[in-house]
């Protein structure tokens, strides 16, 4: 059994009520039940972490390599901003996607340069919700390789 983890960034948590236009409806809790419903009919153990503390993501991502298969990551706002998190997805010897639900090249200028990208092995962006599920297959047929 695969065991990936999806690691949510700062705002994520307010799914639904922000930015609607950008974002949607649905909710983070919506997202998860997608997700472990998929996880669930494919095989794999599904951890699912979000915080708005860039302190806890570094730590939830350096532990992931210890204990997880593949990681999958919207860091949201930190994905422009923080090179914590890009130093500690440097040290993983697991497969790191990058996903966005927005397409950030269709947006604020700021948000087209990504610290993340160099350290993933893809980038899902401007799929909505749909982009979770997308990683998940990704991700599978990575590790099953």
């Amino acid at each position: 059994m695969d065991k990936i983890i999806i690691v949510n960034g700062p705002n994520l948590n307010l799914l639904g009520e922000r930015e609607k236009n950008q974002y949607g409806s649905f909710t983070l809790k919506d997202i998860e039940k997608k997700c472990k419903d998929y996880a669930e009919k494919n095989n794999i153990n599904l951890t699912l972490f979000q915080s708005n503390i860039e302190g806890e993501l570094v730590n939830q991502i350096q532990n992931s390599r210890e204990n997880q298969d593949g990681l999958i990551l919207n860091a949201g706002g930190y994905t422009h901003t923080s090179v914590a998190i890009h130093d500690a997805l440097k040290i993983l010897k697991i497969p790191i996607i990058e996903l966005h639900i927005s397409n950030i090249y269709n947006r604020e200028e700021f948000r087209h340069k990504s610290l993340i990208s160099k350290v993933a092995k893809g980038v899902i962006c401007g799929f909505g919700a749909d982009g979770y599920i997308m990683s998940l297959k990704a991700m599978k047929n990575f590790l099953d390789k």
